[in-house]
């Protein structure tokens, strides 16, 4: 029985969803590189990852496939998590960038669309945003 079915749908799952979707990512190229390692064990700390279950999704015979949502808004909700995840220590490296990368076009968005999600998410995220986006987020009706 895989991992995953362990769980219901609860945030744990979507954690170990999201985990094992990065661990494959990462090994996509072959072997997992020593900073890709790292970023690994960054994402399976934030995530709250257990050992057992980090060693289960780490198996070299596992390979998580990333689900590709069809709606666009069910997109960037997955994106926004990720980008949450990234961000729980107030900072992106370039292998969380190159991660990252691969997980949108992963998730359905094109190389073009990708990067400008990434470079508008990473303004959000960090506070450098124009005050232009600021006040339409800010006056923005829900």
């Amino acid at each position: 029985m895989p991992i995953l079915d362990l769980y219901n749908h609860s945030e744990k799952r979507r954690n170990l969803a999201h985990f094992a979707a990065l661990a494959s990512l990462a090994a996509v190229d072959g072997a997992i590189t020593p900073p890709e390692k790292e970023v690994i064990d960054r994402f399976a700390s934030k995530l709250n990852i257990t050992p057992e279950e980090y060693k289960e999704v780490m198996k070299k015979e596992n390979q998580y496939p990333i689900e590709a949502p069809f709606e666009m808004e069910q997109r960037y909700e997955r994106l926004f998590d990720f980008f949450r995840i990234i961000f729980s220590d107030h900072q992106i490296d370039n292998e969380e960038m190159a991660l990252v990368k691969k997980y949108a076009l992963g998730i359905g968005f094109t190389h073009k669309k990708a990067d400008e999600v990434i470079a508008k998410s990473v303004a959000i995220f960090t506070g450098r945003i124009p005050f232009e986006d600021y006040l339409y987020l800010i006056q923005k009706e829900h």
